[in-house]
């Protein structure tokens, strides 16, 4: 087991991280940006080390600030966390050849998965079922044209190297595919610097349904279930539920099998995400995800696994110490995303925190790196605390839910509690009678 290990991130997952590590007997080091002195995973973290200035790409995103972090402390593994570095196959590559541990996939199936056009290849490979679309990237206009007329409009275009809704477009009908394909094109190019385009055959209400998978260096793996990720607003994820009020039980066992067998079948290591749309009764794979997930807090409440822990145990060469015969579902889990933006405009509400207070209670779990007098930086993502909840069915945690959230006391910048308050109380999320779109409905954009 590691004696020692660096943290490449910051916020309520590095936090995380810290703690997991603490509970094995683990030191820590906190990286962390000028703008991050001060913030909690940096003061509990066993050593800390300056990056660099607040902007992202000067410190989160500075592979060699960190290779030299990790170097000066002797840590052992470094952990990329979420977002930032923790999909890029070339920090990864350059972890394992200054001869540290990637606490993460293997490099090539970062580099793998990360291209969605291969991806999908890789997923129609392994028995995966894929969403009708294009084969590989789209050449022009002309081939943009005769793959939309064999799957049939609307289509959806994606870039290839993307993420995040950017470089998304729809086309309704011939008449649109020019102009999207170019703005998407041109989208794609100044967000990614690469402006390679997959068509799609695009679903008009389908639910966002995820499953998280577990893989060792032994030929072992488990799914710990499903996530419904419906609730989205611009591809954002605002509120996930796990199990999905969506599936039947033989739905259930049919796509966690699938998963299963397919991250046996690809040698894959760690924890991972199959992401699906589902509509209709059918599974159609959009991407995976080779690293934690924000929401994976919903996993471990229904199946009281340590997703961080098992993370970490399997990068350092040991076996899973459970098979999928002794993994049992229990219960029902909601995570509301508490971001410091406007609850009505979504614009970011950065500043000084002058009071935080918690929820608690039975089955209530709150990971955030808050504390009063913390000042919310402007130049990362707004996220700023999971609220997790836990009950022995859906109606009991979504009950538990809404007395969490009046619970919750975050002063000084705004927050969207209230529109999570909103949610909970809304006739359709209460009878699980939602889509990806009816989110951006309900909000009115």
């Amino acid at each position: 087991m590691f004696e020692k290990v660096l943290i490449a991130n910051r916020g309520e997952i590095a936090l995380r991280i810290h703690r997991a590590c603490r509970e094995m007997g683990i030191r820590t080091v906190a990286v962390h940006s000028t703008a991050d002195a001060d913030a909690m995973h940096v003061r509990l973290a066993d050593e800390s080390v300056c990056i660099g200035p607040a902007p992202s790409r000067d410190s989160y995103l500075n592979m060699a600030a960190i290779i030299s972090a990790a170097t000066i402390t002797g840590a052992d593994a470094i952990h990329p966390g979420i977002g930032f570095l923790s999909e890029n196959a070339k920090f990864a590559a350059m972890v394992e050849e200054h001869g540290f541990t990637f606490i993460g996939p293997s490099p090539e199936h970062l580099s793998q998965m990360g291209d969605k056009v291969e991806a999908k290849a890789t997923a129609k490979r392994f028995g995966i079922p894929c969403v009708p679309g294009s084969d590989g990237a789209i050449a022009d206009e002309a081939e943009a044209a005769r793959v939309a007329e064999e799957i049939g409009y609307p289509v959806l275009l994606k870039a290839a190297a993307g993420g995040g809704g950017k470089g998304m477009k729809v086309a309704n009908h011939a008449g649109e595919l020019k102009e999207a394909l170019s703005m998407a094109k041109a989208e794609a190019k100044a967000a990614f610097g690469n402006d390679a385009m997959y068509m799609e055959k695009y679903l008009g209400h389908p639910r966002h349904i995820e499953i998280q998978i577990l893989a060792d260096n032994h030929g072992n793996a488990v799914h710990l279930g499903e996530r419904d990720c419906s609730l989205q607003r611009r591809h954002q994820k605002v509120l996930e539920e796990a199990p999905s009020p969506a599936l039947n039980a033989d739905q259930r066992k049919e796509i966690g099998e699938i998963a299963v067998k397919a991250v046996k079948a690809m040698g894959y290591r760690s924890v991972g995400t199959i992401e699906f749309l589902f509509q209709d009764g059918k599974f159609y794979f959009i991407e995976m995800n080779t690293r934690l997930q924000i929401e994976h807090p919903i996993s471990e409440m229904i199946t009281g696994i340590d997703l961080v822990r098992e993370q970490i145990r399997v990068a350092s060469g040991a076996p899973l110490g459970f098979g999928q015969s002794d993994i049992t579902f229990t219960g029902h889990a909601f995570e509301c995303r508490i971001n410091a933006e406007d609850p009505v405009t979504f614009m970011p509400s950065p500043g000084l925190i002058t009071d935080f207070h918690a929820a608690g209670g039975l089955g209530v779990r709150v990971d955030s790196a808050l504390y009063a007098g913390y000042k919310v930086p402007s130049n990362y993502d707004s996220l700023i605390a999971k609220l997790v909840v836990h009950g022995k069915s859906r109606n009991e945690a979504l009950m538990r839910a809404r007395r969490a959230l009046e619970e919750m006391v975050i002063l000084g910048v705004k927050t969207n509690i209230p529109l999570h308050q909103r949610l909970v109380a809304a006739p359709d999320f209460i009878n699980g009678d939602y889509d990806i779109r009816w989110l951006e409905k309900f909000v009115g954009i």
